[in-house]
């Protein structure tokens, strides 16, 4: 039997609730799809093998890619990340009521992380460049 209790602070009963782990797939997987574009950045600059194997895969699909350089590679790299955890974390909390505020703070957390490796006094620093 489902819950019919008010949700607190509210007088929507639970088995009203539309669920919200959709919402929270959506927003944590953009965010990993960005940490995705930020790890391999750092790896295309920790290995020239890899920043070569970037600037290919970026290649094999983006008209003009070659002009941008391994650029294209790691935001294919993203791409891929995004779509790929969306739809598993969509398939897994597609049914569940998920506490927003939790999922809102690891989206923070990723996102502050992604933006500080690839921010470049940190990645020259870290690297030994500067």
């Amino acid at each position: 039997m489902a819950a019919t209790a008010p949700v607190e602070g509210t007088n929507v009963p639970v088995d009203e609730l539309k669920p919200t782990g959709p919402a929270a797939a959506a927003f944590l997987s953009g965010a990993l799809g960005l940490l995705a574009v930020g790890i391999s950045h750092w790896a295309g600059e920790v290995a020239p093998g890899i920043k070569a194997a970037l600037q290919n895969l970026g290649n094999l699909w983006i008209p003009g890619a070659q002009g941008i350089g391994p650029y294209s590679g790691k935001e294919t790299v993203g791409l891929v990340v995004w779509l790929v955890s969306w739809a598993v974390l969509h398939y897994a909390l597609r049914k569940k009521q998920v506490d927003l505020g939790a999922y809102g703070i690891a989206f923070l957390v990723v996102i502050g992380l992604a933006t500080t490796i690839i921010w470049p006094p940190v990645t020259h620093f870290l690297l030994g460049k500067g």
